[in-house]
């Protein structure tokens, strides 16, 4: 937690000291304009990466396939985009390294292997003799107390 914090309060100290090193060394309204370009980018590719993904993970599940590698292409894309609209040239590095097909492929790949490493670690867990195991039905069935009332009005 306190990296993260640091790296929150960090960020933008070093975005606007490398901003400042190419605009000394290009000019402050070339860096400006890149900036700028660099934006206009990120909007471009949020709008084309939701339509996309919408209309591909749309397409597996017509195949009657799970659209998980779809939509985390689409994860991707979208925090590309939105490291794009970031101002400075920090974020607009990492945005373009995840917008790499190859970098995606690469992330969705580690990703993977984690998730079914994690579900082998919780039903090698789940399949203890040793548990417990609750009622299966418990949690299905309301308590419902059936009588017959009376009304008596004064």
């Amino acid at each position: 937690m306190r990296a993260f914090l640091l790296l929150f309060l960090l960020f933008p100290v070093l975005e606007l000291f490398v901003f400042v090193k190419v605009s000394a060394a290009i000019g402050f309204f070339p860096a400006l304009l890149l900036i700028i370009a660099g934006s206009a980018l990120g909007v471009l590719v949020m709008r084309v990466a939701g339509l996309a993904t919408a209309l591909r993970a749309r397409e597996s599940l017509q195949r009657g396939e799970l659209p998980a590698e779809d939509m985390f292409q689409g994860l991707m894309m979208a925090v590309g985009g939105g490291l794009l609209l970031l101002p400075g040239f920090i974020s607009d590095v990492l945005g373009l390294i995840c917008l790499l097909p190859f970098t995606r492929h690469l992330a969705a790949r580690k990703m993977r292997q984690r998730a079914e490493e994690q579900a082998l670690r919780q039903r090698a867990f789940q399949d203890d003799p040793f548990q417990a195991q609750p009622p299966r039905d418990a949690g299905h069935r309301p308590n419902v107390i059936e009588g017959e009332y009376e009304r008596r009005d004064k």
